[in-house]
């Protein structure tokens, strides 16, 4: 081999280690997104205390009509507890979490219903979520059955959805009265 070729050998070497360190240094220079815990999914989440709350959302037809709480509550701790959630005029749910295990708020026999959405659907609503002496106010989106996936949790008009489990409602405001706050 030759001064020339060698040259010209050391010139592409330089150039495929330039390239493959701009391609590499990407990492580098932004931020990684594994690292970011975020709610992949329309509702969110929240820690209380031993109490994880996960997919957290609101399911109502309108503003100050009743609204469904649903998700997930996952209880870390090693006694039973009970998530209080207080939203918009009042309204208020009682959801009980058995020690280590989860509630699911999807499941009929476990609806939670509050009795204004407190906002219209597509919008957040503040709520405070409440557990023993932990307490957290987090912004919920309320979403409606535009969606076919929400249409079986909307409530019913009467504003309770029969619970029949172990999470039960007791609004504070009834969705007439709600409405008739709002005007």
């Amino acid at each position: 081999m030759n001064t020339v070729q060698r040259g010209k050998l050391a010139m592409a070497a330089a150039a495929i280690g330039v390239g493959v360190l701009s391609v590499t240094g990407c990492g580098f220079v932004n931020a990684q997104q594994t690292s970011h815990q975020y709610s992949a999914s329309d509702g969110v989440r929240a820690d209380l205390g031993k109490l994880q709350l996960r997919n957290i959302l609101i399911v109502a037809t309108g503003e100050n009509q009743p609204g469904r709480v649903i998700g997930a509550v996952f209880n870390q701790g090693t006694s039973d507890a009970t998530l209080t959630i207080s939203g918009a005029n009042g309204s208020q749910t009682e959801i009980p979490v058995k020690a280590g295990s989860e509630t699911y708020l999807n499941d009929q026999a476990d609806a939670a219903i509050l009795s204004s959405a407190g906002t219209r659907p597509g919008g957040l609503t503040p709520v405070t979520i409440r557990s023993g002496s932990d307490s957290s106010t987090v912004n919920v989106p309320v979403v409606d059955g535009t969606l076919p996936e929400y249409q079986k949790y909307l409530p019913t008009p009467s504003g309770s959805a029969s619970p029949s489990g172990s999470a039960t409602a007791t609004p504070t405001a009834t969705s007439t009265e709600s409405a008739a706050a709002g005007h």
